[in-house]
């Protein structure tokens, strides 16, 4: 059955309409997406089997160009729309975190801090630099790899910091194992920085460690 000869509340543009976006399954928001269907499936009947094939919605939006288009139901048209919408709530996310704004939003800050970070396939560590009203500077990756003693060079992040005259700066890392557990090594590192920067007068306000989905504040935990 076309799903237009459903009931008005188990449409998912209806549904959306007169519930929220939050209410909708991700086969129900993928559905709204692809808009149509193909021969003998709905676009929900293909939303579904798109996640089954694909594992997750997740999954689905990372997949490589080649994998995602033939795949049934869907094609390079489609892609291209899927990697615009991807975008524009990349940029939606750093719109708090433009150069020269405050940050107000602890949340805000996290959720830009794990969409920067988390799929990345090995451990990035980056730094927000801040001016002495807490306003953004910049956000930089500045190491890649394992992120302990031998890979982080605090003489590096203290050189970044002079350069940009930032007045403080909050860390942030990725686990790509998704265990956003601190190790002994993160806490190390961490106050490493803290000591280097600590001579040149720039506050660090922060740790934040990027799991899936899991996030873990230093401060929160009281670790620094």
């Amino acid at each position: 059955m076309a799903i237009t000869h459903w009931p008005l509340s188990e449409r998912p543009r209806e549904k959306l309409m007169s519930q929220g976006a939050g209410s909708l399954s991700d086969a129900e928001l993928l559905a709204i997406f692809l808009r149509t269907g193909v021969k003998g499936k709905t676009a929900l009947d293909l939303a579904r089997e798109l996640l089954l094939t694909f594992g997750d919605l997740r999954s689905l939006i990372q997949a490589p160009k080649d994998q995602f288009c033939l795949a049934h139901g869907l094609g390079e048209a489609k892609y291209v729309q899927l990697q615009a919408v991807v975008e524009m709530s990349k940029r939606v996310l750093s719109i708090g975190l433009q150069r020269g704004d405050s940050l107000n939003s602890p949340e805000d800050t996290r959720n830009f801090l794990s969409y920067e970070l988390r799929d990345e396939p090995r451990e990035v560590f980056a730094c927000l630099f801040l001016d002495n009203q807490n306003r953004v500077i910049c956000f930089e990756r500045l190491f890649w790899g394992t992120i302990n003693a031998a890979s982080v060079y605090p003489r590096e992040v203290v050189r970044r910091s002079l350069e940009l005259a930032s007045s403080a700066v909050i860390f942030a890392h990725n686990h790509p194992s998704g265990i956003a557990e601190p190790s002994m090594a993160d806490q190390q590192i961490t106050n490493h920085l803290i000591k280097a920067l600590d001579l040149v007068d720039v506050r660090v306000l922060d740790h934040i460690v990027v799991g899936d989905p899991d996030i873990v504040s230093f401060a929160e935990r009281g670790l620094m």
